[in-house]
């Protein structure tokens, strides 16, 4: 059977190519990049130290995966010492509308996601104690 249907305007159809995009654009560390890089260009041991918690590596392959996509330019600004700039490009910025419309989400509904989680935590705790 071929599987040629459309998705129907106005419904949500995630692929694995928007996953793909998702995954490497929306990740923890991504968007704590794109938000320092949104402020200003950076070097890498500014984004470094603005990101409590990344590693170098972590902040390494973040920045690679952001400049392979688009999202991210790097640019040599001095030749000794070698000097980088990470800037967030034309398309980049296109993200930081959409990226705002989740926090916002986030804000005006943290007090009830905080409370649905106390509650799977108590119910399961509550289920773990039955069953031993």
């Amino acid at each position: 059977m071929d599987d040629t249907t459309r998705t129907p305007p106005g419904e949500l159809r995630i692929d694995p190519s928007h996953r793909d995009v998702l995954d490497q654009v929306l990740d923890k560390w991504s968007v704590s990049i794109l938000d320092q890089l949104c402020e200003r260009p950076c070097r890498f041991n500014v984004l470094r130290r603005a990101i409590p918690g990344i590693t170098q590596k972590s902040l390494t392959a973040t920045l690679r995966r952001l400049e392979r996509n688009g999202i991210v330019e790097r640019r040599v600004v001095a030749d000794r010492p070698v000097a980088v700039e990470y800037r967030i490009s034309d398309l980049g910025k296109t993200l930081r509308e959409p990226v705002d419309v989740v926090l916002a989400w986030v804000t005006t509904h943290r007090a009830r996601i905080e409370r649905a989680r106390e509650q799977f935590d108590d119910a399961a705790e509550t289920a773990g104690s039955l069953q031993a």
